[in-house]
């Protein structure tokens, strides 16, 4: 599917062109948007436009990272949108020149399919420029990733707010996180690319529309502010998580350990009396088992009441 729109000589807005008998000199202005459903389709960057090879290349292959690359007479720009579903990165490839832009994606893309509908109804037909179109379709693209965002940043409040289980917690923190690393391996190169184009020099970005790219980029290293926030409170849960499951540990061992030591004097006492000696003193006793029961149960008695009063029993111990 190829959508066009121009703008004629005459300041006309064009919805249709003729790709057959195609010819730049014919528009002031040239916008192309590419979805090759058909391989015909995809041929056009080769066919109408004589890209690079190694551009069309990129097209063809996907994940490349974002990145601009300089050819003669035009710029490649390899950007990524996200899908909101699984928030992993699509590519959406633009060839940017002072007279045309076209967008090249293998996936079907909403940004482009808006801008699309919103460039049909335009009355700015003077301030449509191939640099406009591109710091629209910029702009739609990193509007798009904020949703994502914020969905996260309520999934970790309503975890900070709720009542859950550890182990919920945990799960939920672990794809939040996953989620999180996903969205920076688009947002931070997407944001080091509009930092190189806003400082290049063989990009020709007029005064009066280089405002509108740093207002992209400003939106980039919030989103970038916003992950880095989010991440470091994942790590925060995740640490204090390890932490209670340390202290509950400690607590386990401290109990064990308690009735252990209780338990050892016991436990020599009746090796003691198990021994099967014929000379041994205390053996004939008529009441010598009670005296060894009695003299058990005090020694317990004893050792719980000293540890109460050093406090192992207290809640803030154990």
């Amino acid at each position: 599917m190829i959508k066009a729109l121009a703008v004629d000589h005459k300041g006309t807005l064009v919805h249709t062109i003729d790709l057959k008998n195609f010819s730049l000199d014919s528009y002031k202005m040239v916008w192309l948007d590419i979805y090759p459903e058909k391989d015909e389709e995809g041929r056009v960057l080769k066919d109408l436009f004589n890209f690079h090879h190694l551009a069309i290349e990129d097209c063809f292959h996907f994940l490349q990272r974002p990145k601009l690359d300089y050819y003669e007479g035009y710029h490649f720009f390899v950007l990524h949108s996200i899908n909101k579903e699984t928030m992993e990165p699509e590519e959406l490839d633009v060839f940017l020149s002072e007279k045309y832009i076209v967008t090249f994606h293998l996936n079907k893309s909403e940004e482009t399919d808006l801008l699309y509908e919103k460039m049909k109804q335009t009355k700015y037909m003077k301030s449509l420029t191939p640099n406009f179109v591109f710091y629209e379709l910029l702009d739609k693209l990193v509007d798009f990733y904020f949703p994502c965002i914020t969905e996260m940043e309520e999934t970790l409040n309503s975890l900070e707010s709720g009542e859950f289980r550890i182990k919920q917690i945990m799960k939920q923190v672990f794809e939040t996180r996953s989620g999180l690393l996903k969205l920076k391996r688009t947002i931070y190169p997407m944001r080091d690319l509009l930092y190189r184009l806003l400082n290049s020099e063989r990009v020709n970005i007029p005064k009066s529309e280089r405002t509108y790219f740093m207002d992209v980029y400003d939106h980039l290293l919030k989103l970038s502010e916003l992950i880095s926030a989010n991440m470091d409170f994942t790590a925060e849960i995740r640490e204090n998580y390890i932490s209670v499951n340390s202290y509950r540990a400690n607590n386990v061992m401290m109990t064990l350990t308690v009735i252990t030591t209780i338990f050892m004097p016991l436990t020599f006492i009746a090796g003691v009396y198990g021994m099967n000696f014929d000379n041994m003193p205390e053996l004939r006793w008529e009441f010598g088992y009670f005296y060894v029961l009695g003299g058990m149960g005090f020694l317990s008695l004893m050792m719980f009441l000293w540890f109460k009063r050093k406090g192992w029993f207290d809640k803030d111990q154990i």
